[in-house]
């Protein structure tokens, strides 16, 4: 076996581990995540899985990291194209909604479920979601900020205030989708996100 080959094949088995990890922590929570699992579904043993990240928190956090990456390309990614500030936040919300009610090997968005998860847990895995959360929040209030200079919003508009009730309507799509199966929170959503984009 050639060292290029061999590092490939390294490279494919770490990602192959956190795929099926991303699958399981979808349902089981990132705490729920267990090396003895993972080896099975893998038919791995333990110490190939582990061997690969060094321990279960670092396997954690390379889990979160594709999970951002992920949303990154479903969320963010998709609404480049629409026009800065609020078509764009619009276009950013629905993508977030929708990916919300998608099935792909699991439902809901991971972040958020990981963000309650380990919200009052101190460590590297908090301090990896809190810099997630940061970065999209940067995002939404740059764009709000945009639409202000566009004259799309009132020129005295609370950016803070606005990207917290923009992102609680997320969050409580994100429950009303996974908790209660309410088959109308998508569109409440997009109707309440419309409303706040919506200058008076």
């Amino acid at each position: 076996m050639s060292p290029r080959k061999s590092v490939a094949e390294t490279a494919a088995t770490r990602s192959r581990i956190i795929d099926s990890a991303l699958t399981l922590a979808s349902t089981d929570g990132l705490e729920g995540l267990t090396i003895g699992r993972l080896a099975t579904d893998l038919e791995m043993s333990k110490a190939g899985v582990i061997g690969h990240f060094g321990s279960k928190e670092a396997l954690q956090l390379a889990v979160l990291a594709a999970a951002v990456e992920r949303f990154r390309l479903r969320v963010p990614a998709r609404a480049v194209g629409a026009r800065p500030g609020t078509e764009r936040l619009t276009r950013a919300f629905d993508e977030w909604i929708d990916y919300m009610t998608e099935v792909e090997g699991h439902g809901g968005c991971f972040l958020t479920s990981v963000a309650s998860e380990f919200d009052g847990r101190p460590g590297p895995v908090r301090d990896a979601v809190l810099d997630a959360l940061a970065s999209w929040s940067a995002y939404v209030t740059a764009e709000l900020s945009t639409a202000i200079e566009a004259r799309e919003l009132p020129p005295r508009t609370d950016v803070e205030q606005l990207a917290f009730e923009l992102n609680g309507v997320a969050l409580a799509a994100n429950q009303s989708i996974q908790l209660h199966r309410d088959p109308q929170a998508p569109t409440r959503a997009r109707r309440a996100v419309a409303r706040l984009l919506i200058a008076p």
